[in-house]
């Protein structure tokens, strides 16, 4: 699934909105103005939206259904969303890890963080579970604290 788009430059902030819905997307940037999702139904709804709002700030877009031309094009795309999630498993785990003083509401942001990349994550990128226990044996801990 592939979102071609253009948006002006000023004023900036319907530009800044729609990377920042895109990138909460998970997307990878194929090109300047090129951006690609699995297709499913989830993401061809999202980036229709997505489409609307920048034709709202006077842009153009059109989503389209592709097929890449060949198996290593689609799988280097697919490589590149896991690799960028990873990234995010591994920086929240470090975050959870070196953590000394944890709270409840510390442990909640930490699991909303986790769900947040669990939607970007289409091809179950390595460090999700590891990220999910780091989190869970605080959440112990901090239970324990609560009844001891």
């Amino acid at each position: 699934m592939l979102l071609s788009y253009r948006i002006p430059r000023e004023p900036s902030t319907p530009r800044i909105a729609v990377w920042r819905k895109l990138k909460e997307l998970g997307v990878v940037q194929v090109g300047d103005g090129l951006v690609a999702l699995p297709n499913d139904a989830r993401t061809k709804e999202r980036l229709e939206w997505i489409a609307a709002q920048v034709t709202e700030a006077e842009g153009d877009a059109i989503v389209w259904v592709a097929t890449p031309s060949g198996r290593r094009t689609s799988g280097q795309l697919a490589n590149e969303m896991r690799a960028a999630r990873t990234v995010e498993y591994d920086a929240l785990r470090a975050e959870v890890a070196s953590a000394s003083d944890v709270g409840t509401r510390t442990v909640q942001r930490w699991r909303r963080e986790l769900r947040k990349i669990d939607r970007r994550d289409y091809f179950r990128a390595p460090g999700r579970d590891d990220a999910r226990q780091v989190i869970e044996k605080h959440a112990a801990e901090l239970k324990s604290e609560v009844r001891g």
